[in-house]
């Protein structure tokens, strides 16, 4: 297995940290882009094959600026894993906060767009590529009293769909992940009963474990993943119905 660069935003926490220690055990070298600069002790285990990058992927200026200091320390990402995102509040939509509406869209779908636009030329250059967006499984079914979230999510499956169809002609899998939830720093921005309203949908009758997401997440950035592009995987414990 060849040894690649690889970018995770939100790599300093939940499902992102657990992607990051995955990709690092494969011999990757990884660089997390996350906003918090509090974090970058989580990548202090991983020595020389990891490093946090502070980026604010809502900033197409701060996106390249990431890029340029990740090629300069290991050179250009050929992975790619969008993990970063935010919940919102829980309101229903006549009453859901405009300023959180397009503080959600700009995180989950702008932010993906930007990281995107800005990592795919060099994996065209290099003829090699494997992208995974984190998407949800709000993205497929929608939540009640999560308007901005299920829409941002859902929008992250159909760009993830157009993109993997773009790039369909090089060596470059773009898929994604719908998974349920998973008790991470996400939860501290919903409601307890929004909480127990995913956990009842949940068939396997528990939420998700990061490191489950991080195997799944690992063989869909992996060489083995030669000919998949353009899906969405569910990791929803039995939810999803499409």
């Amino acid at each position: 297995m060849k040894t690649h660069v690889a970018v995770v935003t939100g790599g300093t926490q939940g499902i992102g940290l657990a992607v990051t220690q995955q990709l690092v055990e494969k011999g990757h070298r990884v660089a997390s882009w996350d906003i918090d600069p509090s974090n970058v002790d989580a990548m202090a285990p991983f020595k020389d094959q990891a490093l946090a990058v502070r980026c604010d992927i809502t900033d197409l200026a701060s996106v390249e600026a990431a890029y340029a200091q990740t090629c300069e320390a290991f050179g250009a990402p050929v992975i790619l894993v969008n993990s970063a995102g935010i919940a919102g509040p829980n309101a229903p939509l006549d009453k859901y906060d405009v300023d959180a509406w397009h503080s959600v869209i700009n995180i989950n779908l702008n932010g993906t767009f930007y990281v995107n636009r800005i990592c795919v030329p060099g994996m065209k250059e290099a003829g090699y590529g494997r992208i995974l967006n984190v998407a949800s499984i709000a993205g497929k079914e929608g939540n009640p009293n999560a308007s901005a979230y299920s829409a941002s999510k859902a929008a992250v499956i159909g760009l993830t769909k157009s993109l993997g169809k773009e790039l369909a002609g090089y060596d470059i899998a773009v898929n994604c992940v719908t998974p349920a939830a998973a008790r991470t720093r996400i939860f501290d921005q919903m409601s307890q009963e929004h909480i127990d309203y995913m956990l009842s949908k949940i068939p396997r009758g528990r939420f998700l474990e990061v490191e489950e997401a991080a195997k799944m997440i690992g063989w869909l950035v992996s060489e083995e993943n030669s000919f998949t592009t353009g899906a969405a995987f569910d990791l929803s414990g039995g939810r999803a119905t499409y």
